[in-house]
């Protein structure tokens, strides 16, 4: 019979250390070990070495073939595409956080705006509206499973995600100045200028979202690298600025103000997107000089050279007339000064001479911080709570 005035200080043993096993572990846990003692990690290092697996290092990583573990999203390699990420993740908007009153009523007054202002906002919006569309599908289906660089896979999603509102945005203006909405996303169809672009585009989205599609030979890398300069130079780099040019002129006019605001969002970030592009293309070059052959660098020359004629026609289609100030021969040479420095920005000589920006108000769209009244509508430099700077 157990007596408390027993002296249990000899007759208890001191409780066993066992060695850290997934047993004893796993005991431990559930409370059958008396151990007090931490539990040690296993060597999980050399566990998955056995097993044929290696903690990723920055070496590993490629932009393209890559044989690194594409979910692990650590250590960095480049930097800048986490940076452009991040900056993204800060530029957040949203459509319906802009007031688009002032563009319903002058859109409804019929001496608000003239015959050749409404075509170019219903040609603008015609383009639009299917352009991001089909960036996000070449994204989605077809660049991201590519690209084998996790930090570029990051801006990627992030990418797809403002296509996806840019898309909203030309959608949500369409619904505000209450458009005939079949006439307006059928215009790829319809309007021959707007077509020619799309279809110019079409090959080299094909190339990448085809399933049988592989990278790691010459031949498909070089293709791979062309479809990312065709996106990133022509399409955002080049068939975007007439449009963008044509609609914030008008906002410097005080004309559909909402629409011109929320242009200036998506010219933003269209720019960064432009910018990741080249970037990334600078990146494979540099990870595959093989690549940047004198032959692959004639056939983009001429891609771009085409593209400068698509977007000069675009321009013509949708300002037969001068207007706002502007008139088409305007975007010839305007076109080619863009043409020109997305060339250099890719290590292309420039294909025009002595060509000029006749829009240098365009520049500040980009570049410089705007600051509105507050009390009005949002700083162009809008930037979500947490990363906003009040220096």
């Amino acid at each position: 019979m157990l007596s408390f005035d027993d002296d249990f200080t000899t007759a208890r043993a001191a409780p066993t250390t066992l060695p850290p096993t997934p047993e004893t572990i796993r005991a431990q846990v559930t409370g059958g070990i008396l151990s007090r003692e931490p539990v040690h990690d296993l060597d999980t290092e050399r566990q998955a070495l056995d097993n044929g697996f290696r903690r990723v290092r920055v070496e590993d990583k490629r932009v393209i073939n890559g044989q690194a573990d594409v979910n692990q999203l650590v250590p960095f390699k480049y930097r800048w595409a986490w940076d452009k990420y991040l900056a993204g993740c800060a530029n957040h908007w949203m459509p319906q956080e802009i007031n688009m009153q002032r563009d319903i009523e002058l859109w409804k007054n019929p001496r608000g705006l003239t015959d050749d202002e409404r075509l170019i906002v219903k040609r603008n919006l015609g383009f639009f509206v299917t352009a991001d569309s089909l960036a996000a599908n070449n994204i989605v289906l077809g660049t991201y499973r590519h690209i084998s660089a996790p930090e570029c896979r990051q801006y990627l999603l992030r990418q797809a995600f403002e296509e996806a509102i840019h898309t909203h945005a030309y959608q949500y203006i369409v619904e505000s100045l209450g458009l005939d909405e079949a006439e307006i996303f059928n215009a790829y169809h319809e309007v021959k200028a707007i077509r020619d672009k799309d279809e110019f585009l079409l090959p080299f989205i094909e190339t990448l979202t085809d399933p049988n599609f592989r990278t790691g030979t010459m031949e498909a890398d070089q293709q791979l690298l062309k479809s990312l300069i065709v996106f990133s130079c022509i399409m955002e780099g080049l068939f975007f600025y007439v449009g963008f040019v044509q609609i914030l002129a008008m906002g410097r006019q005080n004309k559909m103000t909402g629409a011109s605001e929320q242009y200036q969002y998506i010219l933003r970030d269209e720019s960064m997107h432009c910018n990741f592009g080249i970037d990334l293309v600078n990146t494979i070059k540099m990870e595959n000089p093989q690549l940047w052959t004198p032959a692959f660098r004639d056939e983009i020359r001429t891609l771009m050279k085409k593209g400068v004629d698509l977007e000069y026609a675009y321009a013509e289609d949708t300002m037969p007339r001068g207007v706002l100030g502007l008139n088409a021969m305007m975007f010839k040479e305007y076109l080619r000064f863009i043409a020109n420095r997305r060339c250099q920005q890719i290590g292309i000589d420039p294909l025009f001479d002595k060509a000029d920006n006749p829009f240098p108000w365009m520049a500040e769209m980009i570049d410089l911080k705007k600051e509105k009244n507050f009390f009005e509508t949002r700083v162009t430099e809008y930037q979500t709570g947490g990363a906003l700077s009040w220096d």
